[in-house]
């Protein structure tokens, strides 16, 4: 039988691809599709259970009474975490660990709490045998990250958004190896994270409040060319970390990074959109150069340099940067609130 565009990225190119939602019948059929692990975060998984209590109804008649809002918080994210994770762990099995993984994303509104990032890391961890820790690329998310790395614990690096957060994560993840590998203990996986829609949509806000020369074509290269500068930088490094480009807005995202050695989050939306396009099964798509002309308008726009240069920001300024605030505001409001204040219909 024929495969399909998301089968033949698996499993004919470089490039594989997680699962974006929380949904159950969502998850085995991207697991069907070829997706090799799970991103899911708190707004998806407050998502889920507001949207179709009636599959989590073992979950929410076990909630004990009068739970304090923060403990319904990660009771709510422990259980959609875990079926996730029971759903993905025989392929995690299957590949010895290198697949597989399903992401547990600390409380947002501690991006600055380096003492509870790391009590939550520490028990988001224990949950199952495949769970990517996701910690914000903030100065005291990178803190986490490291120890984290250090005691063996996999991280998902996620806020990110810009070539300066993929390096230090990368930093921060051979600094965490080589504290591990000292101790005599297996460092644990680290995935950077560009949030390649939300990057865009920043930037496209940018150029309309500012009146920029940048054009709606070249915004829709922006995060393109932010991720594949981080990209070639990591291998001109010799970085053996891929990046999980997430967010992603369209098709066009899909097809200029095809091929590369990364993996692509993939939410049900945008996956029948690709389903559904005759897209062209080119695995050539990261070879292809951002024309020089749209680099330079866009770089017109001083927060579009923060973002494209490897010295755009530096650590103390990652969770000052307006897309960082935007998007810890949402997983806040939209996510962790949603799920401490939830009520059974």
């Amino acid at each position: 039988m024929e495969q399909n565009y998301l089968q033949w990225l698996s499993s004919g190119t470089g490039t594989s691809w997680w699962h974006d939602s929380a949904d159950p019948d969502e998850l085995r059929q991207g697991l069907a599709n070829g997706a090799s692990g799970v991103t899911t975060n708190p707004v998806l998984a407050a998502s889920t259970v507001e949207e179709t209590p009636e599959k989590w109804s073992g979950v929410l008649s076990g909630m004990p009474a009068g739970i304090p809002k923060a403990d319904k918080a990660e009771y709510l994210l422990k259980n959609v975490t875990v079926n996730a994770a029971s759903i993905f762990e025989p392929l995690f099995r299957k590949t010895c660990g290198q697949s597989g993984f399903v992401c547990a994303q600390v409380d947002p509104s501690r991006a600055g709490d380096r003492e509870g990032m790391s009590r939550q890391a520490k028990s988001f961890f224990g949950w199952a045998p495949n769970i990517a820790v996701k910690l914000p690329v903030t100065s005291a998310g990178l803190d986490v990250l490291e120890d984290c790395i250090a005691g063996g614990i996999t991280v998902t690096a996620t806020v990110s958004f810009t070539v300066s957060q993929s390096l230090e994560v990368s930093r921060r993840y051979l600094r965490g190896a080589k504290r591990a590998e000292k101790a005599g203990i297996k460092p644990g996986s680290c995935f950077p994270v560009i949030m390649i829609g939300r990057i865009d949509d920043y930037l496209r806000e940018v150029a309309g409040d500012n009146g920029s020369q940048a054009t709606e074509a070249d915004i829709r290269q922006a995060g393109l060319a932010i991720t594949r500068r981080a990209y070639n930088l990591f291998r001109e490094n010799n970085c053996s970390l891929k990046i999980i480009v997430a967010a992603l807005r369209g098709t066009y995202h899909m097809s200029g990074l095809a091929g590369g050695e990364m993996i692509m989050s993939i939410h049900p939306k945008i996956q029948k959109m690709i389903l559904s396009e005759n897209m062209e099964r080119n695995p050539g798509g990261i070879g292809k150069e951002i024309p020089p002309d749209v680099i330079k308008r866009l770089s017109s726009m001083p927060e579009f340099v923060k973002a494209y240069e490897p010295d755009g920001l530096t650590p103390d300024q990652f969770i000052s940067y307006g897309v960082t605030q935007r998007t810890l505001s949402q997983f806040t409001t939209m996510g962790w609130g949603k799920l401490e204040n939830y009520r059974s219909p």
